[in-house]
């Protein structure tokens, strides 16, 4: 089946996410597809069927267990396919028959994600310890996706942080990631953000677009605004645009296919 390597949430080769992108045209097994992500190693791996020229299945595997969403291999796989099809509008279906509406919108692609709800909750001072983090501005819980979001008061310190995983994973469980967030400084983007999830994926995220789907909701009601500018302070780096509006969020993003070729499987 073709496969693709895509970097997502950029406009340049090698920042960014990278996702890779199977189409799959015919039924795979689940242990197929894990074993794929495992082999592949990118934080995502998404397989795509196509039910009709505009509609698609989606799955999404990480190298360690398979995920409901995922933000930027929902931009990988759309621009895999909009680079190859003459249409301007797609819907892909989840495993949890969510549907996510892409589009087409200039030099981007914009995607419609369900808008999440978060609850308030406390962390241990050793996962603040083995983050790196001495100043809390608040903790809340993203039931839908098993995340933690801690917002703490600099950007600076954001950017520094050098977590000991083996500590933060020690230190919680029944949980898929933490995320660290901060408002921003200049006026370019209106927060910063890292992900680190050791429990489902690799020890850091690049760039991740699904947490969107409950942190946009929780910047907008800070800063009191409809649309935000946000940048993943990870080593490759990565940013986007988000909206709010009518109980979902709008995630807008650039990707790079960086290579084509062909999975064999026997």
């Amino acid at each position: 089946m073709k496969i693709y390597f895509v970097d997502a949430f950029t406009d340049q080769q090698f920042k960014g996410n990278q996702a890779a992108v199977c189409i799959v045209d015919r039924k795979l097994k689940d242990e197929q597809m894990q074993n794929i992500a495992m082999e592949i190693g990118f934080s995502e791996t998404a397989f795509v069927k196509e039910i009709s020229n505009t509609e698609f299945e989606i799955r999404f595997f990480t190298p360690k267990k398979e995920l409901p969403l995922c933000g930027h291999a929902t931009l990988a796989a759309a621009k895999v396919i909009f680079e190859y099809n003459d249409i301007t509008g797609i819907c892909f279906i989840n495993n949890e028959g969510v549907k996510l509406n892409i589009e087409r919108d200039g030099v981007c692609i914009k995607m419609r994600f369900p808008a999440y709800d978060v609850e308030s909750t406390t962390v241990s001072e050793s996962m603040l310890t083995s983050l790196g983090i001495t100043t809390v501005n608040n903790v809340f819980y993203s039931p839908q996706f098993k995340i933690i979001t801690i917002e703490i008061p600099s950007v600076d310190h954001l950017q520094s942080l050098a977590p000991d995983f083996t500590k933060l994973k020690q230190s919680h469980s029944g949980i898929n990631g933490v995320l660290v967030t901060a408002k921003a400084n200049g006026i370019k983007y209106d927060f910063h953000y890292r992900y680190f999830w050791p429990w489902a994926g690799t020890n850091e995220d690049p760039v991740t677009g699904g947490v969107q789907s409950f942190l946009t909701g929780y910047w907008v009601e800070k800063l009191n605004k409809k649309s935000l500018f946000s940048f993943q302070s990870s080593a490759r780096t990565g940013y986007m645009r988000t909206e709010f509006s009518n109980n979902a969020v709008f995630i807008y993003g650039e990707a790079v296919i960086i290579l084509e070729g062909t999975l064999k499987l026997v």
